[in-house]
């Protein structure tokens, strides 16, 4: 598996370095660097490059996964199944958030050096998974304060507990035993990103659907809990948590698992043939000599009874523009010069008005008309609504207490492109 755990900044510094099966160079970050700068370079002006996931090198096996301001890069000497690395270093991201907070970054992670050392200590063995879940992290490796930072700073204790959560050495090693709450209740999140190519006549090109429910069990002793869908045949591409007994999935499309305690993602999935969308957004981008006159317009598809909220449109248009100027009747807009993006913030569409942006843009004097109109980029959120469908019918337990079950849904757009 793992033989080193490199984590770099935005720069190409090493933050942190980790070694479970011998020393591996610095050096193999530079071979890592230097095929991303390529990717780049052979890339120009496309932001989305990124550099191959899985690179080969006459020594190692190198594996990366990119995260908002850093990079983590596993290196081995062996063949390793490369999508189980790249799920341990996303477990190993997650688990920097829950202790760390949202943002991470080289600063974070400099000023947490020591719990970042102890959190890698304890999910991998030897470079293997050991304990990925964060219940029982929590309950071996408490959280960073200022207290706890300034007593450990001062008489050099560790952060991590000489007593093993109990139920850890058991055979459901998720969840610890002899939990117990006044209140039993259990909630769901079903949160949905569509990713979505609309073409200029309005019909869907491609979309998918990409989902994942996220549960809070506060549920007393060990529960088996038994969880059914509306309509489960529509999901495919699933993956669940250890929790989940696949085989039950198979056969009849429940879900059946053992809960841990606490916050946990209980499954994803993934979604075709999606043709309805909420919304529509009907651009009109038309050149003539000198310029162009643009008209976009954005709203909420009839019989839909949700409210369309955080609305936001990016327009970029070609560097032969001089000069924007656009009025918006709903919401607010700014135009990047640097880029030549209108950005329209148009917030929640309102009932009573459909919004609109209009007006006219300029092309510097001697430049060609454009031969194709730029693809707008849309956000938005749906409170309360799941695009697909999918709904929990019905949740039993194996205990004596009947558990409160709550279910949330929001939709919002992933990659949401409008072709003009």
């Amino acid at each position: 598996m793992i033989s080193s755990l490199f984590i770099l900044s935005e720069t190409g510094d090493i933050i942190i370095e980790k070694h479970w099966r011998g020393v591996i160079s610095r050096s193999v970050c530079d071979y890592f660097w230097d095929q991303k700068l390529e990717t780049e370079l052979n890339s120009p002006g496309n932001s989305t490059a990124q550099v191959l996931p899985v690179i080969v090198t006459p020594k190692y096996y190198l594996v990366n996964i990119h995260r908002p301001s850093i990079y983590l890069l596993a290196a081995m000497h062996d063949e390793s199944p490369p999508l189980l690395v790249i799920d341990f270093m996303q477990r190993i991201y997650d688990i920097f958030v829950d202790y760390f907070g949202k943002t991470i970054n080289e600063t974070v992670i400099r000023d947490n050096f020591v719990h970042v050392y102890q959190l890698l200590d304890e999910m991998a063995d030897n470079g293997f998974p050991f304990t990925t879940e964060p219940n029982f992290l929590l309950e071996l490796i408490k959280p960073p304060n200022v207290v706890s930072n300034i007593i450990h700073g001062v008489t050099g204790s560790s952060a991590v507990t000489d007593i093993l959560p109990s139920g850890s050495l058991g055979a459901i090693t998720w969840r610890k035993t002899g939990i117990k709450y006044t209140r039993d209740e259990i909630f769901f999140d079903i949160v949905e990103e569509i990713d979505c190519i609309v073409d200029s006549n309005g019909m869907v090109v491609t979309c998918e659907i990409n989902g994942e429910i996220m549960a809070n069990s506060r549920l007393t002793g060990m529960p088996d809990l038994t969880l059914t869908f509306n309509n489960p045949r529509i999901l495919d591409d699933v993956s669940f948590h250890p929790c989940v007994r696949h085989s039950k999935w198979e056969n009849d499309r429940v879900l059946s698992f053992v809960p841990p305690d606490g916050n946990f993602k209980l499954m994803s999935y993934r979604i075709k043939g999606i043709t309805q969308m909420p919304i529509y957004v009907k651009p009109q981008i038309s050149y003539s000599n000198g310029g162009a006159r643009v008209n976009v317009m954005v709203g909420q598809k009839v019989g839909s009874d949700k409210s369309i909220e955080s609305v936001f449109v990016n327009i970029p248009f070609p560097k032969s523009v001089s000069a924007i100027n656009l009025t918006a009747n709903v919401g607010s807009h700014i135009v990047e010069d640097s880029t030549k993006t209108v950005k329209w913030d148009i917030g929640k569409i309102p009932k009573d008005k459909t919004p609109m942006l209009t007006g006219n843009v300029n092309l510097t004097p001697g430049q060609p008309i454009p031969e194709s109109n730029p693809s707008i980029m849309v956000q938005f959120k749906i409170v309360m609504y799941a695009i697909s469908g999918i709904g929990v019918n019905s949740l039993s337990c194996s205990e004596k207490y009947k558990p409160y079950k709550g279910v949330r849904c929001i939709t919002k757009a992933g990659k949401f492109q409008v072709r003009c």
